[in-house]
């Protein structure tokens, strides 16, 4: 199939699938005024067929194995410090607290509480029957 990415999900929106660095999908089929992608993570799902796309792979393939090697350089880009839940306050977050170091006591969460690590958070059972096959998880 056909190399493409910048893809429409809604026709007119603008592009929102396969935008980073050397990414793409591979335009499977057409059918039924849908079209079949398969996308990088291996999910195969349709759009309308007049969703636009731009034909080829994003340049830039490379980008991955870029070594930012300090911590400065990643405030250069914008990227603030990731501090852990564990080492901050009750007020704070959910596996805050404890005397000394603690394990968290509980299985991980967000600072709001919901569950991380392989909770399932898609809500949006309207475009359900969009997607043909998931993407397989690497567990």
């Amino acid at each position: 199939g056909t190399i493409v990415h910048n893809v429409e999900m809604k026709a007119g929106a603008g592009g929102k699938i396969a935008r980073a660095a050397g990414t793409y999908a591979q335009l499977v089929g057409k059918d039924a005024g849908y079209a079949q992608i398969k996308l990088h993570s291996g999910e195969l799902r349709m759009v309308r067929a007049e969703c636009m796309a731009t034909v080829g792979a994003v340049s830039n393939p490379d980008n991955a194995n870029v070594h930012i090697g300090k911590a400065g350089r990643q405030r250069w880009l914008g990227r603030r410090p990731h501090n852990r839940g564990v080492v901050m306050n009750p007020v704070d977050h959910p596996h805050g607290g404890g005397e000394g170091r603690t394990s968290g006591g509980r299985h991980p969460v967000t600072p709001w509480g919901q569950p991380t690590k392989g909770y399932k958070t898609r809500l949006n059972k309207r475009t359900d029957s969009l997607i043909i096959r998931r993407r397989n998880k690497g567990k």
